[in-house]
């Protein structure tokens, strides 16, 4: 009985387990769903920035500006404080014409925003 007793235990361990870590990891995921929206949106950046559309950057590059900054409130990593940099940088450029110039800061926001944890 004692050794079936164990078994029991080991089961709803290994259940538990089972059932729990997904769960963990969907609440990390949560917490990152602005960080995951915004690198979205610089790589739409970036895609737009290569065919020449400096507009569509610029709509995309503040759309992942958006969620970034909105996950600096919840989120401290010095890759997410660059990002931001970047989308900032991002933007100013192409609201100014410099197409290239905001596609490499829209490059460089992608970067670091991938890198947070």
């Amino acid at each position: 009985m004692n050794s079936t007793f164990r078994y029991g235990v080991l089961v709803m361990a290994a259940v538990g387990a089972l059932v729990a870590g997904p769960m963990m990891t969907g609440l990390a995921l949560a917490d990152n769903k602005h960080v995951a929206e915004a690198i979205e949106h610089a790589k739409e950046a970036v895609a737009h920035g290569k065919q020449g559309h400096g507009d569509a950057l610029v709509k995309h590059a503040e759309g992942a500006l958006h969620h970034a900054e909105a996950a600096q409130k919840d989120v401290k990593d010095p890759h997410l404080d660059e990002g931001v940099k970047h989308l900032k940088e991002a933007v100013e450029h192409g609201k100014a014409g410099h197409v290239e110039v905001a596609t490499k800061h829209a490059e460089g926001a992608v970067t670091h925003l991938s890198e947070v944890k």
